[in-house]
């Protein structure tokens, strides 16, 4: 796999590299491509369908029908950045230094792309308590976070993501369009797992 609108030259080098390693037949296939096949949507149909591949170095949007991708956007932004927007926004506010590790924790278990919905009480603005490196004294400190603080430090980097997809949408042809209204976005990758 390689990611959406890399050069031929890339694509004969992950050839060569496969080859060198033992492969025999080797056959290169964009990563938005494959998380649509792997996701089980009709890449071979002549229907649109849009696929969000949310990894950890990039963010991959693509709209593929018959077999090929229409439109694609490649965003330097995905689950890492996200990561350490939030290790900079907790140590920028609460002069606190936590590691990489407890940043993806805090994104997994408080953190959403949107406010949740108000009339969900089960689900919605939680807080979390995390601990780290007092950045003043050195000492371990616990602070109290809140799923609206780390909404506000990954909005940035999600509307990064956002943007990417409108531009997409905007490539789209009008038919293939419509079939992504009526069928709507799959989301895949690690960062699908980000609430809203």
């Amino acid at each position: 796999c390689v990611p959406s609108g890399v050069t031929e030259v890339e694509r004969r080098a992950v050839r060569q590299a496969a080859a060198k390693a033992g492969a025999r037949q080797v056959t290169v296939i964009e990563e938005p491509m494959a998380a649509a096949i792997g996701a089980g949507l009709p890449t071979a149909e002549p229907v649109g369908s849009m696929i969000v591949d949310i990894g950890g170095g990039t963010a991959e949007v693509a709209v593929i029908s018959l077999s090929g991708i229409v439109a694609s956007r490649s965003v330097r932004c995905a689950g890492d950045a996200l990561d350490q927007s939030i290790t900079s926004f907790i140590k920028r506010k609460y002069n606190l230094l936590v590691g990489e590790r407890t940043a993806e924790q805090i994104k997994l278990e408080i953190g959403s792309a949107c406010p949740p919905d108000p009339t969900d009480t089960e689900h919605g603005e939680t807080t979390m308590e995390i601990k780290g490196r007092n950045l003043v004294d050195g000492l371990p400190k616990d602070i109290l976070i809140r799923s609206e603080e780390v909404r506000e430090a990954m909005n940035e980097n999600l509307m990064r993501i956002v943007e990417a997809i409108k531009d997409t949408l905007e490539c789209t042809p009008p038919e293939l369009s419509s079939d992504i209204i009526d069928r709507g976005i799959m989301l895949s990758g690690g960062g699908a797992l980000l609430r809203g």
